[in-house]
């Protein structure tokens, strides 16, 4: 299979296209088990009817496992946004509905979010208090089955020159409540974009759902706290400011 180009990186991962596929290839070190997680956890995912590239198949390339799934021909949902500001508004209403239409799934055989979010915080680094805080919260918050994409956010959304919206990047995918999703979605605004963007957005998900944002914010500190997992030095004290409150405010 011959790599013609990049069309994306990220952190220990390059996407390529080749002809009519996209490879996601990954750095020698990354984990097997998560690399055959994102293709499970894609392949369940392809169960329901949303448009999502469809995959082929688990390989080896250069000694590296690799991804191969349907390329996908079209813009990012982000790309669209930055090159048509004018139509920031009605970009952003578009990526709130696709979101909700993804909520209305279920996906039985996946994880649990609850389960993931335990796991998280205890691989935290907080100290033993907070982690009991966040995860008696975790425990008390609604548990729920719905489709849950867990990185939910414009660069994950392609809008294909065949005039469907196409959900890319399953690899955080798990079942359960729409708000805590909602409030990833919230919580990456505000990390990569800015607290505007992040507020509009949160605004249009409460108005389209009937949801009260103070439920969307009551699972912030337990997002925040599962993202210091990563462990990148320019968002700590931000996700820290975040994850000590005992109620958001």
């Amino acid at each position: 299979m011959e790599l013609e180009k990049v069309i994306a990186e990220r952190k220990s991962k390059k996407i390529y296209k080749a002809g009519n596929y996209c490879v996601k290839l990954f750095d020698s070190d990354f984990s097997k088990a998560d690399v055959l997680n994102e293709a499970l956890n894609q392949a369940r995912v392809e169960q329901t009817d949303l448009n999502i590239p469809k995959v082929e198949e688990v390989t080896k390339i250069d000694g590296k496992l690799a991804l191969v799934m349907d390329y996908i021909k079209g813009k990012t949902l982000a790309e669209l946004m930055k090159e048509n500001p004018k139509k920031f508004d009605e970009y952003m209403d578009m990526f709130v509905d696709i979101q909700n239409d993804m909520h209305k799934r279920t996906c039985p055989l996946l994880n649990k979010w609850h389960d993931k979010m335990h796991r998280k915080i205890d691989e935290s680094g907080l100290d033993a208090t907070t982690r009991y805080e966040l995860n008696t919260r975790i425990s008390g918050m609604p548990k729920h089955n719905k489709l849950c994409h867990g990185d939910f956010n414009p660069s994950n959304i392609i809008v294909g020159d065949d005039g469907k919206n196409y959900i890319i990047d399953w690899s955080h995918a798990t079942q359960g409540n729409a708000g805590a999703d909602a409030a990833r979605t919230y919580l990456y605004f505000n990390l990569y974009y800015d607290k505007k963007t992040a507020d509009i957005y949160l605004d249009k998900f409460c108005a389209k759902t009937d949801t009260a944002k103070q439920y969307i914010q009551g699972w912030l500190p337990i997002l925040a706290a599962s993202q210091l997992v990563k462990s990148l030095p320019e968002e700590r004290e931000f996700l820290l400011k975040w994850a000590n409150v005992v109620d958001y405010e």
